[in-house]
């Protein structure tokens, strides 16, 4: 009797399942849209910023890396400035000496000073001056190549048919938790 009951419900149960299973099948296919990708783009953004920094990250729209680039370079502009004037005054101080034979006493900024610590003084404002301009000159450079890499970047497709992203699972053995990436990438 039990075997009939079982049989029974199966047919019951299973009528509208095998029923449903007659349904077709659509598949929804996804239509992606490329954008045109210009390949001189990237180097006109380069161009751009060699001419007037921060011009190829508004090329790109990126208004938010302006005063950024602004600041960098003003800040290496005002150092090498600063030295250059403070090197100047050394080497005019040291040149007086020469000629006048010996420290004035009654200067204040270079009175008290030896020859040696005006030398010294000298070196350190020309070191810093040198130093400035190599990175102030870097600077400039990675204005140029952030122009230039932010265009090729813009240019990448971003979608869902290829991602990676971190995914936790749990170990059937020992109940923790295994970490690790997954790579999806769909036709």
């Amino acid at each position: 009797m039990k075997q009939l009951l079982y049989i029974f419900v199966f047919l019951f149960l299973g009528a509208p399942l095998s029923v449903a299973q007659n349904k077709e099948l659509k598949i929804e296919t996804k239509q992606t849209v490329k954008g045109d990708i210009n390949p001189l783009s990237p180097a006109k953004a380069a161009f751009y910023s060699a001419i007037l920094p921060g011009l190829g990250q508004a090329y790109n729209k990126r208004y938010w890396k302006i005063p950024i680039v602004y600041g960098a370079i003003g800040a290496g502009v005002y150092f090498i400035v600063d030295s250059n004037k403070k090197h100047n005054q050394y080497r005019n101080e040291y040149k007086k000496r020469l000629i006048n034979g010996g420290a004035d006493t009654s200067d204040p900024t270079f009175g008290k000073l030896s020859d040696e610590s005006v030398i010294r003084g000298q070196k350190f404002y020309q070191k810093n001056r040198d130093l400035s301009v190599l990175i102030t000159g870097a600077l400039y450079i990675l204005n140029i190549v952030d122009a230039n890499v932010d265009a090729h970047l813009l240019q990448f497709n971003v979608n869902d048919d290829l991602s990676l992203k971190p995914d936790l699972q749990t170990n059937p053995y020992t109940y923790k938790q295994d970490v690790g990436f997954t790579l999806t990438y769909q036709f």
